[in-house]
């Protein structure tokens, strides 16, 4: 029997676990941001974007396999602007993983490249000098936090591999373990303002997820949102919750006639990935004006059917909060067996650019 279909959210996750189903909030409750023209109920919740929902009868399973973790982990993540001082973002940064910490966080999320301006918006030799080694000066500040506050932290660096090699990266910082692992960004773009390409280095580690002690945690940046495989590989090794460390923000040209459309497009990209993947997805997006490009803040966590838990503001430094409920992936995988029907046989013309026509 299929679930119901239809534009909800399941703002308490405890309750879904409880009852069994979603509790619909009517579109008029959804505005997050009454000043900001670009949060309008119909865009929030669009009638024609289906969000899936157990049945009302559903067998929800109160136990797990996950040996002692926690089953319910309070995830923060970090929406904050960034100043040309990086020692002051650091330490700003340093407060408000704090802060989130005591209000019970178990894994803490920095947006994409947190201590420093977005670095990519010209192609500029000298901001290579902003980049550092992993482990690192930033890495180790980071882990002694993680360590002091017993906490999961995901820190996206500018790193300095070798001579001319430098890779935008996340480390995975586990307060009980010390460094987990780390992920390079492994889709580069190429746009007006965002000019990775000349910094970055496409990864060369794969699509990974990691064992902490709250959560098998999955991390892919920014760029790397808009492709589901990295989301699909992520989740097929073993992710329960990947996290999009984000720098992403509306050009001055681009905000009246686009910019609607482009949050839009990227949240949905985002609950999709949950959809699809039945995981968590959570993504902290710095917010402010830097240069040309007014980042849209709107950090975002998403539970395994695309409800949107909470989000942040579009132009607020803020917290952004919630617990996820990790029985729930089983209980939605069971139900919309999309990892089961999966025909991995079929699947090989993706590793061609384009299928072109053949004579």
């Amino acid at each position: 029997m299929e679930g119901k279909l239809g534009p909800t959210y399941s703002p308490d996750p405890e309750e879904y676990l409880r009852i069994g189903r979603v509790r619909t909030i009517p579109h008029d409750q959804l505005v997050l941001h009454p000043s900001s023209p670009l949060v309008r109920p119909q865009v929030a919740a669009p009638e024609d974007l289906q969000i899936m929902a157990l049945p009302h009868n559903a067998a929800v399973p109160t136990g797990n396999s996950r040996s002692n973790k926690k089953s319910t982990v309070r995830i923060s993540l970090l929406q904050m602007t960034c100043s040309d001082n990086t020692e002051e973002n650091l330490r700003r940064t340093e407060q408000k993983v704090r802060e989130a910490a005591e209000q019970g966080a178990d894994i803490v999320c920095l947006q994409e490249l947190f201590h420093m301006p977005y670095p990519c918006q010209q192609e500029d030799h000298r901001q290579f000098d902003l980049a550092e080694p992993i482990p690192g000066p930033t890495t180790e500040r980071l882990a002694k936090i993680a360590a002091d506050l017993k906490i999961v932290l995901v820190a996206s660096l500018f790193e300095r591999r070798s001579a001319g090699l430098y890779h935008n990266t996340a480390a995975v910082l586990d307060g009980n373990a010390g460094t987990v692992g780390i992920y390079r960004k492994m889709h580069i773009p190429d746009d007006p303002s965002y000019y990775e390409k000349f910094y970055f280095t496409p990864g060369d580690l794969g699509f990974r997820s990691f064992a902490t002690s709250r959560a098998q945690v999955g991390v892919c940046v920014c760029w790397d949102q808009w492709f589901p495989e990295a989301a699909r590989i992520t989740t097929l090794s073993g992710a329960e919750i990947i996290f999009y460390p984000t720098a992403i923000g509306w050009l001055p040209e681009d905000k009246e006639p686009y910019g609607q459309s482009q949050w839009s497009a990227w949240e949905t990209m985002l609950r999709s990935h949950a959809i699809a993947n039945g995981v968590f997805v959570a993504a902290p997006n710095r917010v402010g004006r830097e240069g040309r490009i007014e980042f849209w803040g709107a950090s975002v966590i998403v539970d395994p059917n695309g409800n949107v838990l909470t989000r942040g503001t579009h132009d607020q430094e803020e917290i952004v909060t919630a617990e996820c409920h990790l029985p729930q992936i089983d209980a939605t995988r069971t139900h919309w067996p999309f990892l089961r029907d999966r025909r991995i046989d079929a699947y090989g013309p993706l590793e061609r650019r384009f299928l072109d026509l053949t004579p």
